[in-house]
């Protein structure tokens, strides 16, 4: 290190200013929220996706009855659409740029990602009632395991959230 380098005075720390934003005007997040709140999800229907996409392929499925076919379509087209609507304001946000309007954008947005994440957790349920009544070779098990599926996404992606608030005079545990 050079003589200068040691000898001279450190750079002081400057915090970054944040503007104050009065209570009740600042709506709940903003798009990195939502960013990252997709890279959790996304994930999940794109993996999903992926290994329905395979299973025709696979030697067997030709055995398969026609309700267990029938399970099949529904669990991939509710994957599909789930990828569809949770990838769409990514896409949207590419075409309408610069936006004009963050909150209507932000709004649509979350009502996508919504119904994606509904469509998902439906394509989860079929897809564990799909995979465990073969590889069982039982419905009964089958569709306890999609009940199971069932009960803890409703209770983790859909009732415990409506619980938890950061309103003053909530508690949020």
């Amino acid at each position: 290190m050079s003589e200068e380098a040691r000898t001279s005075s450190p750079r002081t720390f400057k915090p970054r200013v944040v503007p104050r934003i009065e209570e009740g005007t600042r709506e709940d997040g903003d798009l990195t929220d939502m960013l990252g709140e997709l890279r959790v999800v996304l994930p999940t229907a794109q993996l999903l996706t992926a290994f329905l996409i395979t299973v025709p392929f696979m030697p067997g499925f030709s055995d398969l009855a026609v309700i267990e076919r029938h399970v099949f379509l529904a669990t991939f087209m509710l994957s599909v659409t789930g990828l569809v609507l949770l990838s769409a304001p990514a896409v949207q946000h590419r075409l309408v740029r610069p936006l004009l309007d963050r909150v209507k954008f932000k709004h649509r947005a979350s009502k996508q990602i919504l119904l994606g994440c509904g469509a998902i957790s439906l394509a989860l349920v079929l897809a564990a009632q799909f995979v465990l009544t073969r590889a069982m070779d039982s419905i009964l098990i089958g569709t306890v395991a999609a009940a199971g599926v069932a009960a803890l996404l409703t209770l983790f992606w859909w009732l415990l959230p409506g619980t938890w608030s950061d309103r003053p005079g909530h508690s949020g545990d």
